[in-house]
């Protein structure tokens, strides 16, 4: 009885774990753009790790690793949609990975969408801030990205593993379920069973005495 009381009481934790989550990731996105534009120009980079790393300012009409360029209003809507969805299976959650997973790509939507409705050329087709590259000056220059896309992409892998390990959103694992069924319905024949043969014992009592009589 103690098991099923307790399930109620996690969902209010896992929300609030979402929400945190969320909210760090979006703070983490917005305050990092906020001192790129304050202190790279769009002409500057800064070089890290003997140059393996550099830190840019460049602006991205796309979506993530600068994805669909020149579809602004259309990655805005579907970003919307997506914040939507997540925010409605959030009230579902009582599992610590999606509610991590579901929490960072909201964040790392907002995010971007953000950038879409507060920057430059307008509400709804705003250019997002990319900061970070990678090898820029190898024969195969990874994407420019930011906190934000980091984020999505993580979120994203950690909900295929979870989905890979058949874990749902309520934290159990349907294999689990189809086991206990299954370990039901083998319970309940022999349960079936065991009274036939008590019924069969019975009969065999019954007319053994009437024989014997």
């Amino acid at each position: 009885m103690s098991s099923f009381q307790a399930q109620p009481a996690q969902r209010p934790r896992r929300i609030l774990l979402f929400v945190v989550v969320a909210a760090c990731a979006l703070a983490a996105d917005i305050i990092s753009k906020c001192i790129v534009v304050a202190t790279i120009s769009p002409y500057d980079d800064k070089r890290l790790l003997g140059g393996a790393l550099h830190l840019v300012q460049a602006r991205n009409s796309g979506a993530a690793f600068s994805v669909g360029t020149g579809m602004t209003v259309v990655l805005t809507l579907i970003a919307l949609a997506v914040v939507v969805i997540i925010v409605r299976a959030a009230r579902r959650l009582r599992s610590v990975g999606w509610a991590v997973s579901l929490g960072l790509v909201l964040g790392g939507a907002l995010g971007n969408l953000t950038d879409r409705f507060f920057r430059a050329p307008g509400p709804g087709k705003g250019h997002v801030v990319d900061w970070i590259t990678v090898f820029p000056n190898s024969h195969w220059t990874f994407p420019t990205f930011n906190l934000a896309d980091s984020c999505i992409t993580i979120g994203a892998v950690l909900a295929v593993l979870l989905s890979l390990l058949n874990v749902d959103l309520a934290g159990s694992r349907a294999s689990s379920t189809i086991g206990g069924a299954d370990d039901a319905e083998r319970a309940g024949d022999a349960e079936r069973a065991g009274d036939a043969d008590a019924a069969a014992g019975t009969d065999g009592t019954v007319t053994d005495r009437y024989r014997h009589g």
